[in-house]
Parts: C-alpha cells; structure tokens; sequence
C-alpha cells in the first residue's frame, strides 16, 4: 500500500533519505537501488529520480548527510578549552557513530563514492568542511602549546586519521572486544593530550 499523499508534497525527499538509511543499514550499500527504494517509500518507481539524479547521487546524499550530523558532533564535542574529558567524549561518540551506521561511515570515507563512484561538489564541500572545522578547532586549543616548528594542521591529520584507524579496526571486525577498544581510544587520547600540554 502506498504512504500518505503527503510525502509527494514537500517532503518526499527527506523521506527518501530516511527510508534510505534504513535500507542501507538492512542490506548494505549493494542491496541498496532506487526502485527499492521508491517501493519502501510508497511512491512510483520514477518519483525518486526527481530527487537523485542515479544511485550515486543518492549516495552522496546519505554522505553528505552523515558528514553534517559529523559536522554538528565535533561543533558540540569539541567547543570551548581543551581537556582529556572533552577529547575522549569526542573520540567515543565518533567510534560510536561509525560502529553504530557502519554503511554510512563506508560512504563518508571509503572506496564507493571517493574512487569508484563520482562525488558531488556538495559531498566534497561538507567533508572539507567537517574536518576543517574540526582542525580549527583543535588548532585553537594547540596555539602556544605545541614545541617549535609543529604544524597544528599535521597534528589534526594525525589525530583524525587516528580515530579514523579505530573506526576501521572495528567495522572490519579486527576488534570485536569493546573492552580493547575503549582502552585503545584512551590511549589514543592520551597521545593527542601529550600534543596538548605545554612543553
């Protein structure tokens, strides 16, 4: 049976990017098509091709969605000075958002839009952003801190691709014990700390 009406006035397109993330999270990026989409929203075969041009573009909606919540995460996780507390709520929400939407974190930063597919100026513009801001605002947190010489954007890189690394280890299946996880992530806290403290 069809949805109401409605979702073919104003709405069909955050529709479709919900009911899109639902797929994804039941079959994974490959189960994932337009038409099983238009069936799980209730609406023609045709109607979402008035949104996405094809799969790839859908796909770099649901990215560039997912780096906005990302954006609003590290807006909020990472404001004010900087402390361990602050740093390790940062990278434990972060490891949660990945584990917890695996097939979102692959299009965010894997091979399926970045090399095999074609991303959109919107996607390229929101993850520059992400984590622009981000090396801002731990860049604001380093200034006077870090010895000679340091580049507070290198630190950000090695930060970032740090946590991203955990990430990974996890959805691969790599670590499946949380307790080693968690453990790693302090860890990882503590060497973005050492970069924290003045010498």
């Amino acid at each position: 049976m069809s949805r109401p009406a409605r979702y073919h006035h104003g709405d069909l397109h955050s529709t479709l990017l919900r009911e899109a993330n639902r797929l994804l999270d039941e079959d994974g990026i490959d189960g994932l098509s337009l038409r099983k989409l238009a069936e799980r929203a209730g609406v023609s075969r045709t109607a979402p091709y008035h949104h996405f041009r094809d799969k790839n573009a859908l796909l770099c909606a649901l990215a560039t969605q997912a780096f906005n919540q990302l954006d609003e995460m590290i807006g909020r996780q990472l404001q004010g000075e900087g402390s361990k507390e602050r740093i390790q709520h940062f990278v434990r929400e972060y490891l949660r958002f990945a584990t917890e939407h695996p097939e979102q974190y692959e299009l965010m930063f894997g091979r399926t839009i970045w090399k095999s597919g074609q991303p959109t100026e919107e996607l390229k513009a929101v993850a520059y952003r992400s984590f622009r801001n981000y090396a801002e605002r731990l860049g604001s947190q380093l200034q006077g801190r870090l010895p000679a010489n340091t580049d507070p954007l290198r630190v950000a890189q090695a930060s970032w691709a740090t946590v991203h690394g955990l990430c990974r280890l996890l959805i691969d299946g790599i670590y499946v014990n949380r307790e080693d996880i968690e453990a790693v992530s302090e860890q990882s806290v503590a060497l973005i700390m050492a970069a924290l403290s003045r010498p």
